[in-house]
């Protein structure tokens, strides 16, 4: 093979003993860096789900402020290495993936961190619209401390 694909920043560890069944189900985005496909966009989500061929299916879904609309995206991932390690490659444009990394994660499966494929993509997810604030601040100095920017994070609302 020529070429390499990284779906993990170097330098971060996605979660070992991950349980993607505890995974499986909704998410609320509450904070995330910006780009393209989520711009604008609030009240965000994200549904997972196993597919009948056994990848994970993905639905994100957010209200998009400009247009007034809600927009949906439906996905599938996949695990990169094993099933228990939180690092996955996900697809929403045929054949092409990225790198979806659960880098924390509390006990309960309530909140946590997820990574993309370089230091350009983070969200910090909670089962509930709302963090609280030891998990925040917990969750942004890890952010920190691997070299992202989360002064640039973009604090999701959700209010439909």
């Amino acid at each position: 093979m020529l070429f390499s694909c990284s779906t993990i920043p170097n330098g971060i560890t996605a979660v070992h003993q991950f349980d993607k069944n505890k995974y499986l189900g909704k998410w609320y985005e509450i904070a995330r860096l910006d780009f393209k496909f989520e711009r604008n966009l609030n009240n965000t989500t994200a549904e997972y789900s196993i597919n009948p061929n056994g990848t994970i299916k993905v639905l994100n879904k957010g209200y998009d402020t400009t247009t007034q609309k809600w927009k949906s995206a439906t996905g599938k991932a996949r695990f990169v290495k094993k099933e228990d390690i939180g690092m996955l490659k996900v697809s929403f444009f045929g054949p092409f993936y990225s790198g979806y990394n659960v880098i924390a994660i509390d006990k309960e499966y309530k909140y946590a961190l997820i990574a993309g494929k370089n230091l350009k993509y983070l969200w910090i997810l909670s089962r509930d619209t709302a963090l609280p604030e030891d998990v925040k601040e917990k969750y942004l100095e890890l952010a920190q401390n691997v070299g992202y920017k989360t002064d640039d994070l973009v604090w999701v609302k959700h209010d439909k």
